[in-house]
């Protein structure tokens, strides 16, 4: 399913202890309108380009998709949902939180207060190197994903499911290790979405298919339910239906719920329900203190 309207509303409605799996890619509060659009090169007679043996191609320029990506309060717009993905999730359950290093120490903070330290099992990095690179500092290429599980006691976690990677020096380990690969660590070296790939939407904020399908596997199991509350390309529901989980999807922003529409609509055999929620979510309290949500 797909919810067009606002996350919070939407949340406060679902039944407690849903879903075994929660991942979100909020914005990044980068202060900035990210926007993308999609560009596709066709092959036409008496196009503007001339490319191989002489033929001319032109190029057309899709949909601008884009959102404003600043808040002046960035955390008492982020963390009343936050209180509602611990609500939500199963006691064998898992959040995956997607920033980048601008917000990413806030966010430990806040889901140490929420979940409790000993909830944390991990910081994954996702590293990439694509894209203009400064000369006056270190480059930022990567993002932080931080994971909390709802009971460190019991939650559930597959590494035998997960896709392996290769080895990065195969010559150091068996012949029979180097063909099986290796469980990835906590690093993750993975490609952004290519901008003339298949795999492109167009919109501003899309994340490789590649990066959900790890984070699916490893953390529920076929039949689950997924969440994600920030939806934007519905990168979470492509892969979930790729590997049989069930997964609600919501987002307030039009032309996230057009490019789900049409990505999601071209998969063989998924059966999608979109929905328009209208309810407005109330003005939520801050969480002082460390105790957790209850």
């Amino acid at each position: 399913m797909v919810v067009h309207g606002d996350n919070l509303a939407v949340l406060k409605n679902l039944p407690d202890e849903s879903f075994q799996l929660i991942y979100i890619d909020p914005p990044f509060n980068t202060g900035k309108v990210q926007r993308r659009q999609s560009i596709k090169t066709v092959r036409t007679e008496g196009g503007s380009r001339v490319g191989y043996k002489g033929h001319t191609y032109e190029t057309i320029k899709g949909d601008v998709y884009g959102y404003n990506d600043s808040f002046e309060d960035y955390w008492e717009f982020l963390e009343p949902r936050l209180i509602q993905a611990w609500r939500l999730l199963k006691p064998s359950g898992t959040l995956y939180l997607h920033l980048d290093y601008r917000e990413v120490h806030y966010a430990k903070v806040v889901l140490d207060a929420l979940f409790g330290r000993e909830c944390f099992l991990n910081e994954l990095i996702w590293a990439y190197d694509y894209g203009a690179k400064s000369k006056k500092k270190w480059p930022a290429k990567h993002d932080n994903i931080l994971v909390y599980v709802k009971d460190p006691e019991n939650y559930y976690f597959n590494s035998e499911a997960v896709d392996r990677e290769p080895y990065m020096a195969p010559g150091l380990v068996t012949e029979e290790k180097a063909l099986a690969g290796k469980l990835p660590t906590d690093v993750w070296w993975h490609t952004i979405v290519s901008p003339s790939g298949k795999e492109k939407t167009g919109y501003a904020t899309q994340k490789p298919l590649g990066i959900l399908r790890r984070i699916l596997q490893a953390s529920s199991a076929e039949g689950d339910w997924v969440l994600d509350f920030f939806g934007g390309s519905g990168t979470t529901g492509y892969a979930a239906a790729q590997l049989d989980r069930k997964f609600l999807l919501i987002d307030q922003n039009p032309e996230a719920v057009k490019v789900m529409r049409k990505r999601l609509r071209g998969i063989d055999g998924l059966d999608v329900d979109f929905k328009k929620s209208r309810a407005k979510a109330p003005t939520t309290p801050r969480v002082e203190g460390a105790a957790k949500a209850s």
